[in-house]
């Protein structure tokens, strides 16, 4: 029976080939996910560990801590009077400071190089022999003066800079130029990440980013034969409980476990997408051991009749799914691997460094690629072969196709209805609850009403199709009649291949329905809440901006009405409150709050104003009086001066004069300032905003319109990449069309040939196999986009209290794209089908049985 099996997967081989591309496809994406994530984290873990080469210990300090009343305590860094103790001790050969935040350098057109949150700024600390450890220059020195700076490699060759040439640095604050000392190459994962080191003299980088002395890390370095641990034992008690000091190895495993859990999350969505790639495989392995059997019927029933028991027959027709899915595995490990090196190639064509090294093909990579590729075609080929085995050998050798029984179908119909019904439940008990547990009830009801709706796809194929088969007729004529009672004339076959295409239309309808409509919330956000014609910001979100910056655009000419809008907080009975700071006088001009109650000219006078929500559930009130502690452990009584209509993400809960913020803070943060210009927005205008900056790379000046499409362009990227990743379930699906196509031609071989024989020319029996095909994909497509809305309703329902204006967008342009493909899919799955329908010889297709 295995010989036999063998025989038959080498005498179908055109069908088998289909099925082999489908297991090959998701064991590929499988398998490359794998290959890719454990390359890159072996790359990274190895970077990691290279970077603390020669580190014994390594201290960190957290910066000051609070007391249980909320006042800070303890020294902002590590002092250079601990370095210096630290040093002292028996064992040290030296000890490093380092100190580091956000520092950016433009090209010769001015545009910052690197991609913004990797820029970064640090000190150059050389030891005993006068060099950096962490850094090997192929250019001149480090910065020995406050006026020098050293430069990476990659960024002075994109900046086109050479050692001697001014530099102009761009920190949180205004540009500076400084002269170009040297240029380095390192191991720094700011730079490998695809972004900029800056190094700059001690003292000059300890003013920038924390204060005169202090440091944020140390590395020490022990003698030959001094122990780590040892060191670590003696440095603890030199140290503070803001702070924490590990041996170097210790902070090289912490670091590679925290690569491997990130990394994890990347290979849990990348094997997310590979399973509803194999999910929809399995529809398309069903189909075709279907066809094979169908096609063998008598050559099975002849084994059972001269002996061959149901078990035998079964087990011959998995033996071909085992031999397939070895093969399928096999080659889908190879497509992998293959797909892993162009994932790296790819990365790195767009700007970002990944470490070098050769693919990590780990044996449980390979294990599991052979184990999916078994088992996937395998479960798909069971109910083939299940019913091969229950077929008997006089009946089978009477009728070439037998049909599903109506009493097979009525149960599989209440089946699909129990199910079905179920899922829609509990997607509705979903949205009732909200929230994520509300997320997690419907996402299990979302597949359960999705395998309930493939189930009863049988029953929907007739009504459905019935419905539009006038229409087809009359626009196309014979053809269109004799599609559409083709597609409905093995309604489980059609239901399994449109519900390949129904499960991608699901997800991709979806995600776009709730993109869309995030977008339009963001959108109407900007347009209505926004009054400022400039919104200034650091670049890739690299942190705040300096106080400075709103202090030099008010004195700016033209400059209309300027306000920072920063980040604080204060305490009001222990607990924390966040609250924005703003210019009491110009806030009203740039954004368009909504007051309740007060005004918010009180904000002038010291007092505060509170967002609705905020207000509702502390009890608050104007003229209710607050007893606040600030950062600084100052206390004080502030009055609520208003009620404003919650703004979230442009306000805090709570909104002060950002003066008084300012005044009991240390260091503010500051994500951006709003600005407004005398004449409205323009180019000129814009540009004089970047004038008086100083042409600051590292700055953004945004319109309004920036703004929309800033948010509208990260939605559409996230939406790209997942079509991206849908895109090989799709085209699985196109793969199954053709396979039930070509059954369809196959089964009707005599039917085929009378209507030839009878006047039907070959455009008109190509024109109904293409029919028939569009038929089946609209089906399909219309059957996911319906489902899709109806989950992105329901997700959307949970989203509404977190979002205000939150109102459900149907993108009736991308559904009529999708639509429209979904028949394109149709044509291009019809061509081979088509093609041999036509070119079938009437005469011998009249006398096949």
């Amino acid at each position: 029976m295995f010989r036999t099996a063998l025989r038959n997967v080498l005498a179908h081989k055109a069908r088998l080939l289909m099925t082999v591309l489908a297991v090959t496809l998701g064991v590929a994406f499988v398998s490359g996910t794998l290959v890719f994530t454990d390359t890159l984290k072996k790359s990274l873990s190895g970077q990691s560990a290279k970077s603390y080469e020669g580190v014994a210990v390594s201290v960190t300090s957290y910066g000051q801590g609070r007391n249980e009343q909320g006042e800070k305590e303890g020294e902002p860094g590590l002092s250079q009077q601990t370095l210096d103790r630290i040093r002292a001790l028996p064992g040290v050969d030296s000890v490093s400071g380092r100190v580091s935040g956000f520092a950016g350098v433009g090209d010769e057109n001015g545009r910052l190089i690197g991609s913004g949150w990797s820029n970064q700024g640090a000190n150059y600390t050389p030891v005993k022999d006068g060099k950096d450890p962490h850094y090997v220059f192929t250019q001149g020195t480090g910065p020995a003066r406050a006026d020098e700076v050293a430069l990476d490699k990659e960024t002075a060759d994109q900046g086109g800079y050479a050692v001697g040439d001014r530099v102009r640095v761009a920190t949180n604050g205004p540009v500076k130029e400084y002269s170009l000392a040297g240029v380095f190459t390192t191991e720094d994962g700011a730079v490998q990440a695809g972004g900029s080191l800056v190094l700059f003299e001690t003292k000059v980088a300890q003013e920038l980013y924390l204060k005169p002395g202090y440091f944020t890390e140390l590395s020490v370095a022990a003698k030959n034969g001094a122990s780590a641990d040892k060191l670590l034992a003696d440095i603890k008690p030199l140290l503070d409980k803001n702070t924490k000091a590990q041996t170097g190895a210790a902070l090289a495993a912490e670091q590679a476990k925290q690569i491997e859990k990130g990394l994890g999350n990347l290979s849990t969505m990348l094997l997310v997408f590979a399973g509803i790639s194999l999910f929809v495989g399995i529809f398309l392995i069903y189909n075709t051991f279907t066809m094979l059997v169908t096609q063998r019927t008598k050559e099975l029933a002849l084994l059972r009749a001269v002996g061959a028991h149901r078990g035998q027959v079964m087990r011959s027709v998995l033996s071909e799914a085992l031999v397939v899915g070895a093969l399928s595995a096999a080659v889908g490990l190879a497509g992998g691997i293959g797909l892993a090196a162009a994932i790296r190639t790819v990365i790195g064509s767009l700007g970002a460094k990944l470490p070098g090294g050769a693919l990590v093909i780990a044996p449980g990579t390979v294990i599991a690629a052979l184990v999916i590729g078994v088992v996937v075609t395998t479960v798909a080929a069971l109910l083939p072969a299940w019913r091969t085995g229950r077929i008997a050998p006089v009946a089978a050798m009477g009728s070439a196709h037998l049909p599903a029984t109506s009493k097979s179908l009525l149960v599989r119909n209440i089946l699909g209805s129990v199910i079905s019904l179920g899922g829609i439940g509990l997607v509705l008990l979903g949205v009732s609850t909200g929230g994520n547990t509300g997320r997690m009830t419907m996402g299990g009801g979302a597949f359960f009403m999705l395998i309930g709706m493939i189930v009863l796809l049988p029953l929907l194929s007739k009504p459905v199709i019935g419905a539009v088969r006038p229409l087809l007729q009359k626009v196309f004529g014979v053809p269109g009649k004799l599609a559409a009672q083709n597609a409905v004339r093995n309604p489980r076959r059609t239901a399994v291949t449109a519900a390949s295409l129904a499960i991608g239309l699901t997800l991709v309808t979806t995600l776009s329905v709730l993109g869309v409509t995030v977008g339009k919330v963001v959108d109407r956000m900007s347009t209505e809440k926004l009054k400022a014609d400039y919104r200034v910001s650091m670049s890739a979100d690299a942190g705040s901006l300096d106080e400075s910056v709103a202090e030099t655009l008010a004195k700016a000419p033209g400059i209309k009405a300027v306000s920072p809008q920063s980040a604080g907080y204060f305490l009001v009975d222990g607990d924390f409150r966040s609250a924005s700071g703003v210019n009491p006088a110009t806030i009203g001009q740039l954004l368009n709050i909504e007051v309740l109650s007060g005004s918010l000219d009180r904000l002038g006078k010291g007092e505060v104003a509170v967002a609705e929500k905020t207000a509702r559930k502390q009890n608050l009130t104007v003229g209710t009086a607050l007893k606040v502690k600030y950062d600084d452990g100052r206390e004080a009584s502030v009055k609520v001066g208003a009620v404003f209509k919650d703004m979230d993400g442009l306000l805090s809960p709570y909104v002060i004069d950002n003066r008084i913020l300012t005044e009991h803070s240390e260091d503010m943060y500051i994500p951006e300032v709003y600005v407004n210009v005398d004449g409205g927005a323009s180019k000129a205008a814009q540009q004089k905003v970047v004038d008086a900056l100083g042409k600051n790379p590292a700055i953004t000046v945004a319109t309004q319109q920036d703004m929309r499409n800033e948010m509208g362009g990260m939605i559409n990227t996230m939406l790209n990449i997942m079509y991206g990743l849908l895109g090989m379930a799709l085209v699985i699906s196109v793969l199954g069309v053709v396979n039930t196509l070509a059954m369809s031609v196959f089964e009707r071989t005599q039917e085929i040939g009378m209507l030839r024989a009878i006047g039907l020319d070959r455009s008109r029996v190509k024109n109904m196999i293409r029919l028939e095909a569009v038929v089946i994909s609209l089906f399909g497509a219309a059957l996911g986009v319906v489902i899709g809305i109806f989950l992105a309703w329901a997700v959307g329902s949970t989203l509404a209290n977190a979002m205000p204006g939150y109102a459900l967008v149907l993108p009736w342009d991308r559904i009529g794209i999708f639509l429209l493909l979904a028949a394109v899919v149709g044509v291009l799955a019809a061509m081979w089908p088509a093609r041999s329908a036509a070119r079938l010889n009437m005469l011998t297709a009249i006398k096949t049985e």
